[in-house]
Formats: structure tokens, sequence, C-alpha cells
């Protein structure tokens, strides 16, 4: 995630694939101003339950998973390959290739430009990866428990070589490393690129493909996530699209990296984030502003110990819980209109990326048909692409999200403690909406504007 401090608008779009996912989709829109915010890189459905409706949208209407033999599809791999890499740069050659595995891609415009493609079993084949494939490993060393370059030694390099996938290693040394490495180099010579660490390190990438001059191309690259973090929510929400069961570390891992082996590519969303500042990002994952974004930053200082900092920041802030004051407004799916605003004031010409449809600049009001929120208080506003917020935190139980949509969630000031609590525990098995909260509103959404008043005060 990247922490914000801005008003901001935002669209969603359909644009990155991957080895696992590829790029390719349509950006959904989204602006912001100052405040705090964090951006990290499905329709409601629950059976039986109706979706709890935005209020203000009314009032503005004009399990465990199987040991595999070795190799085998589905399971984990057990068998421990002794190979050491050497120099970061080595190639290795892998053995026979199995099953596919989609990328990752990033966001374009609403009108069919780059889309992004993910492992998805359900939808039926889609383009493959070839065989045999070469691919470019960019692994954080450093990432959730220090212990990725071991994970991919015992884990994903016996499997690569089994499945006929050859790579070339590259480690990361600081932050932004990896975002300066995919801006420069030759992607001609790679099938996929290939991310192990956690959730921030496919920022990176994402944001320097489409830094490149030739962004639109780049952004076709298929992307892989293979967690290896502190945060693991893509790898996790693929590997429920994929239909595996829920899961985490080790056997999370070794599933990504069958479905890489598996090699079929499927489209994923990417968030087109625009600052009142000017400064211009993508995710693919999620934006979160108030007290989500607070526990991942404030959590830092315990990244030793994996995804537990993230419980252990929840309990910490819950205890002294903060009120955040904003305005947020959206453009609902149901309200969509094909044409795209008009105002020249957004300099659409000279803009790096996609084109973002539906926005409008800042300093102007948002059209009659978005829904404004009565400014207000929030406890938190969340917009997620995906199903999982971590791997063990199913937040959008309700359906994958279409092209060009987004998960909004936002949490208004009043709710207790003890309902956030159990809303967060409830998360894990995606039961949290059937609390039936007041306080709590869902709805996807193709654009969004956010707008912190102030600094948020502790209840």
């Amino acid at each position: 995630m990247a922490k914000l401090s801005e008003k901001f608008e935002a669209r969603g779009s359909e644009a990155v694939e991957s080895a696992f996912a590829r790029r390719s989709s349509c950006p959904s829109d989204a602006r912001l101003r100052p405040g705090r915010g964090h951006c990290r890189e499905r329709r409601w459905h629950l059976p039986n339950k109706p979706a709890r409706l935005d209020p203000a949208a009314a009032g503005n209407d004009a399990d465990a998973p199987t040991a595999p033999a070795s190799g085998g599809e589905g399971e984990p791999h057990s068998q421990h390959r002794d190979a050491r890499l050497g120099s970061i740069d080595k190639e290795l050659k892998a053995g026979d290739a199995g099953a596919g595995s989609a990328p990752t891609a990033l966001g374009t415009p609403w009108q069919r430009e780059p889309r992004v493609e993910v492992m998805d079993p359900a939808r039926g084949t889609q383009r493959q990866l070839p065989r045999p494939c070469h691919v470019l490993v960019l692994l954080n060393p450093c990432g959730g428990k220090g212990k990725a370059l071991e994970l991919f030694r015992s884990h994903v390099q016996p499997l690569l070589a089994q499945e006929d996938v050859s790579f070339k290693l590259l480690l990361t040394e600081r932050r932004n490393h990896a975002r300066e490495l995919v801006r420069a180099e030759e992607l001609g010579h790679w099938d996929a690129l290939v991310v192990m660490s956690g959730d921030g390190l496919m920022h990176e990438v994402v944001n320097g493909l489409m830094e490149r001059p030739d962004w639109e191309t780049a952004i076709q690259k298929p992307l892989c996530s293979l967690p290896a973090g502190s945060g693991n929510a893509l790898a996790a929400s693929v590997n429920h699209y994929a239909g595996f069961e829920q899961v985490t570390d080790e056997d999370l891992l070794t599933n990504c990296t069958l479905l890489l082996c598996r090699r079929l590519l499927a489209p994923m969303n990417l968030l087109s984030l625009q600052t009142a500042s000017g400064l211009r990002l993508f995710s693919v994952l999620s934006l979160a502003w108030g007290f989500i974004a607070d526990v991942d930053l404030e959590s830092e200082k315990f990244r030793c110990l994996g995804e537990v900092r993230f419980t252990l920041g929840t309990f910490l802030r819950l205890a002294a819980l903060r009120i955040y004051r904003g305005q947020l407004a959206y453009l609902p799916v149901e309200r969509v209109v094909s044409k795209m605003p008009t105002s020249p004031a957004l300099d659409r010409q000279n803009q790096q990326g996609p084109v973002d449809a539906h926005l409008v600049p800042l300093e102007e009001p948002v059209p009659s048909h978005w829904t404004v929120v009565p400014e207000q208080d929030f406890v938190l506003v969340l917009v997620l692409l995906h199903s999982h917020l971590g791997s063990e935190m199913f937040a959008a139980p309700m359906g994958r999200c279409e092209a060009g949509t987004m998960h909004l969630f936002y949490i208004r000031a009043g709710v207790s403690r003890a309902m956030l609590l159990r809303i967060f525990l409830a998360m894990q098995n995606g039961r949290h909406m059937e609390y039936d909260c007041p306080y709590l509103v869902y709805v996807p959404v193709v654009a969004f504007r956010l707008e912190p008043k102030d600094e948020c005060c502790v209840d």
C-alpha cells in the first residue's frame, strides 16, 4: 500500500495479466486530497442475505490443502531439491512443464485497452504461456519474515524444474528497486514476470511498467504473484479464484506456484488513482483510508512477525479508535453512462497511461448522477479489487469484480469497538456482512472521490 495524504479520485480498470494473471483491464476512477490514505496494491451476493444498500444512494437519486504426491496438481510439493542459486542473476533451467497459471496485469482505459488476466479455471481455458517458458523472478529477500529466498529454493524451484519453466532470479535491494528494474528491463526476453514477496513489491512492478514509454505493451506482460511477504492478498485472491481452499504460508505458496506451472491467463482489474497534487498511481489490490491504512502503516515495526503484525495492529488501533472526517462520493455500477467527462481541465492528452473515464477535475463538483455521502465521520473507507485483503481476510465474498468495477466498503463513526472486532474476526471466513451492521455499507462502484477534511481524532 502507499500512504496518500491529499484529496483524490480514482477509477477501476481491467488491464493486467499474469501466469496467474495478465495485465489487461478497464480502469476504474478515483481522486484524492489531504488525509490518511493507503493504496495497496465483488458484486455483493450472499446466499439468503440481501445486500445492505447504501443509505446515501437513496437520498441522492435526482480449509486445509491436500498433500500432493511429488509434483501432483493442486497439492503441496514435498520434495526438496538442493540446488544453490549462486549469483542473484543466475539463470536456471527447470524441468518438464505442467498445467497453467494466470498472470496479473494493470489498468487501462475503459475502452478496450490493456487488460489483466488471472488464473481462473471456472472461466475455462484462456490464453496460455508457452511451453517451455522463460520467466524473470523478482524476489524481495527481506519481505515478511525474511525467508523468501529460502522458500524459493525449497518450494518453488523444484516445481519449476519439473514443469519446463526456466528463470532468471533478481533480488531487490531497496525500496522501489523493482520499480526501477522493470522500467529498464528488456521485457521481450521473458514470457512472464514473477513477483515473490508481499503485495508491496507487485505494486512497485505494476507502477514501474506503467511509467515506461511503451506502457501499453509493457502492461500486457503476464505477471505472477508468489506469496512471501506480510500481506499476500493478491495471491490469496487468485488462490480463491482457482477453487483452492483458503490456506496460508507454504501451502499458499505451493498452490500459487502450481498455478504458474499451469500457465493459464485471466484478466484482472487495475485501479487508476489521481491526486490533487497531480500524482498518478496504479494499484492491483486496494486503497484504504482510516483504520485499515493506520493498522498497515503502524504495524510496520512488527514486520518480523509476518501476517500476525496486522492482527496485533488491529487490537492496538481498536484500543485507541480514531474517527476520520471526510467527504466521499462515488459512481455506482448501475448509474454508469457511456460518455466520458468533456471538461477541458482534464488534460488527458499529455497524461501517461490510460484515459480516466468518468472523472472530472477535483476543483469541480462530481457529476449529478454520482452518489454523494453526506459529509460525516468515518472509521474507514476501503476500495478493493479482489476477494482478499490478506491471506486470511476474505473481505469481499460477494463475487468477483466485473471489468472496470470495484468493491467499496465504508464504516461510519458510531460503531462500537465490540462490533468492529466481530467484523474483523468474521472476515477470516467472509461472514462479516452477515452481521447486518447498520454502520457498515457496501456498494459496487466504477469510480469514487474521497476528500479528507481534517486530521483524525481519538474516540
